[in-house]
């Protein structure tokens, strides 16, 4: 591996902002002495639900963020209201692209002088930026390098029950769900169904590992395969999850029923439907798919992408990732060589 730029060089700042109707989120600017320039210019990295900006900052030798760095970005990291490192509030969706990523965007082009950005947007991250950028809110976007989902929703069968026939009784319990309860119990609720994980699930001895495929997805493991994560990867993800509301569950299961994402209708700023138009952006989208992905089916980055190219062919692309899954792409153990460099250039492009 012939790297540069590692974790011991980043210098990191942590920015508070306001979301536009006014929540603090922060955005963490990463930066590195080896790099004496950014000539790309800014590139904006948004995480899942449940999770964090430092889901890009694994313990591996090489992380996306080196390579972005190396590549001349400069990198910023976007806590939005799903972060595990902000306060817990229910969220939608709808919250998201509305509210916080189009702050976020102005904040990063006021800070960098830039006039446009790209970015990378993972999951839940990825669904709420488009949601943005097809309803015209992301003007400041050039190139958009989605991961996993973006606006079309297909999930297992299983996934699919539990989310529609399950979470309503889930609903009497808990305001939320969380892979966290993997090794801290949050009331009795929280302990009957780790025991059920731990009954049901024994693909590894890492309760949290888990959690998440149950939470999120279909299989053992669903969001990623064991044999892609070297050791500290699979012992640092006990700390990288945490909860996700039933209102953000909720909308997830509408819009898995309907194949597609579906605003609540509660926020102005969207159309009542996200399907019905062309989309309302000039940026080039690029969907990729781990094609062993358990918690969204390759075919909704597929459809996806036929969305758009049916309103403006030949201007976005698609690229399905063999041996990969959902989050493995971004800290996989072998992602510096099979799926970093795919990104890149498709940042670049």
């Amino acid at each position: 591996m012939d790297a540069s730029t590692t974790r011991r060089d980043h210098r990191t700042e942590v920015i508070p902002f306001l979301a536009d109707d006014g929540l603090p989120l922060t955005l963490i600017h990463v930066t590195s002495p080896k790099v004496a320039a950014s000539p790309r210019g800014p590139v904006l990295l948004v995480h899942g639900a449940g999770v964090r900006a430092e889901l890009f900052r694994p313990p591996l030798p090489r992380t996306l963020v080196d390579v972005l760095l190396d590549d001349g970005w400069d990198v910023w990291m976007l806590n939005w209201r799903a972060s595990i490192d902000l306060r817990p509030v229910p969220w939608t969706l709808d919250d998201a692209a509305a509210y916080d990523h189009p702050a976020a965007v102005r904040h990063v082009l006021a800070a960098s002088g830039a006039s446009s950005l790209a970015a990378f947007v993972h999951c839940q991250g990825s669904t709420s930026f488009t949601m943005a950028a097809v309803a015209g809110l992301l003007p400041g976007v050039r190139t958009v390098v989605s991961n996993a989902v973006s606006l079309h929703v297909d999930i297992p069968a299983f996934s699919k029950v539990k989310i529609t026939k399950m979470l309503p009784l889930v609903g009497a319990f808990t305001p939320s769900l969380s892979p966290r309860w993997g090794y801290k119990s949050y009331g009795y609720f929280s302990r009957i169904l780790r025991a059920t994980v731990r009954a049901t699930h024994w693909e590894c001895d890492n309760t949290v590992c888990k959690m998440v495929s149950f939470t999120y997805g279909s299989g053992r493991p669903a969001l990623w395969s064991h044999e892609n994560l070297d050791d500290a990867t699979h012992e640092w993800i006990k700390g990288e999850f945490a909860g996700a509301p039933l209102t953000f569950f909720r909308q997830m299961a509408q819009s898995a029923q309907a194949g597609h994402l579906v605003p609540t209708g509660t926020v102005p700023l969207l159309p009542t439907s996200l399907v019905a138009a062309a989309p309302q952006t000039d940026a080039r989208f690029v969907f990729l798919a781990g094609e062993d992905n358990r918690c969204f089916l390759p075919s909704s980055q597929q459809r996806s992408f036929e969305f758009f190219a049916g309103h403006r062919p030949g201007r976005d692309a698609l690229h399905l990732i063999p041996g990969y899954g959902h989050l493995d792409v971004i800290f996989g153990k072998n992602a510096w060589r099979d799926t970093y460099p795919l990104i890149a250039k498709e940042l670049a492009s």
